[in-house]
């Protein structure tokens, strides 16, 4: 980034930060409503909302999202969504733009608490927290939430590479949850998601946000898990995720 528009984004990441924080403190109170008065949907549409708000203020320091999906996604079917990782921006527009099929998250145990929003929503809208630390619950998780999506017709969000790529490079894709989920789900498609420049969002840290950054994702024709080997579909998955990466 030109130092100018490097001291620029200060003054900008300020003012996004401020409304951050207070649709994460407003949306605490709004879901706990929707839930526990209203029930799963309105639940959902609250969490819906939020995402979609998280990416009306990213416009405040020029942040553009071009969200491409090549093929019409499965309907009435459950649907695991992969996907690499570069950010915690990567999260809210998977939400919004694939709220349709309701996307849950297998993420990890440390995030369901202290995030006001964030954390209410992993524990209590279907998300799987898994504790990296303790493999026998990490796959008793996986497994769980497998069978939920079977059931409900609805979609989870893995990420293969475990961790956040710094820089935009893809990680190594790590095999065992997606074929637990492959194991638990054999009546999914999978939809991989090419996800490119959230990382330059992070680029120092969380401050400040740099300005004007282009994210692109690109939702890739969906596999039926029943048509593929799973060691073949996982290699599969792979490689159609990392096509798409620049």
């Amino acid at each position: 980034m030109k130092p100018f528009l490097k001291i620029l984004s200060y003054p900008f990441s300020v003012v996004f930060y401020i409304l951050f924080g207070i649709l994460l403190l407003l949306f605490e109170v709004i879901q706990r409503v929707c839930l526990n008065v209203f029930g799963y949907q309105a639940h959902k549409t609250s969490v819906d909302i939020v995402n979609g708000l998280f990416l009306v203020i990213l416009h405040v320091v020029g942040t553009t999202f071009k969200f491409e999906i090549s093929s019409e996604v499965p309907k009435n079917a459950p649907i695991i969504i992969a996907s690499n990782h570069q950010s915690l921006w990567d999260i809210p527009p998977i939400i919004w733009f694939l709220r349709k099929i309701h996307p849950k998250f297998i993420s990890k145990i440390e995030l369901g608490k202290g995030i006001p929003t964030v954390s209410y929503n992993l524990r209590k809208g279907g998300s799987a927290l898994i504790d990296r630390k303790n493999p026998a619950q990490a796959t008793k998780e996986v497994e769980k939430i497998a069978k939920y999506i079977s059931e409900n017709n609805r979609s989870v969000v893995i990420f293969p590479e475990g961790t956040r790529s710094r820089d935009g490079v893809p990680k190594k894709f790590y095999r065992k949850g997606l074929i637990t989920l492959f194991e638990h789900a054999p009546k999914a498609y999978v939809l991989p998601i090419s996800i490119n420049n959230s990382w330059k969002l992070q680029r120092y840290g969380m401050f400040p946000i740099p300005l004007f950054t282009r994210l692109t994702f690109y939702v890739h024709p969906p596999l039926k898990v029943s048509d593929f080997e799973k060691e073949v579909l996982v290699n599969t998955v792979e490689t159609q995720i990392k096509s798409k990466i620049i």
